[in-house]
């Protein structure tokens, strides 16, 4: 099951990733992407969750970004940690569906997967700082 819920985190990335970078559309994106992926309906949804959830809460979790990573300007943090954060940090504070500690490590083996050498510690060390507004 793990294994399965990370290449539905790993595809919502990728579409989140499209949509910024290239302004595609939500739904054309999403569906090409599940295409003969051969994910269950349950994880299909979840990837449909992930991405809706994002792109609809988008304003609320770049503030959270811009709150916890102030020396980076929103559209100066890398495509693909901007989308990792955006994914965890709709995990964390508005999905509720997950222990935190779950969605941090989560976060942290996307960014080992596809960011740069620093993207895990960045990634970690912004979500370690919203974590604590859950214990709030």
């Amino acid at each position: 099951m793990a294994g399965a819920r990370r290449k539905a985190r790993a595809l919502a990335l990728q579409a989140l990733y499209e949509i910024d970078s290239a302004g595609h559309g939500v739904e054309g994106v999403v569906t090409h992407l599940l295409a003969g992926r051969g994910l269950s309906e349950e994880n299909g949804a979840f990837v449909r969750e992930l991405v809706s959830g994002v792109i609809q809460n988008k304003d609320k979790i770049d503030l959270n970004i811009k709150n916890f990573a102030p020396a980076w300007p929103i559209e100066q943090i890398p495509l693909v940690d901007r989308n990792i954060l955006r994914l965890a940090i709709f995990e964390i504070l508005l999905n509720n569906k997950v222990p935190v500690k779950v969605a941090i490590n989560e976060a942290v083996e996307l960014a080992k997967t596809f960011g740069s050498d620093n993207s895990s510690r960045f990634v970690n060390g912004v979500l370690g700082s919203v974590s604590a507004l859950v214990n709030k």
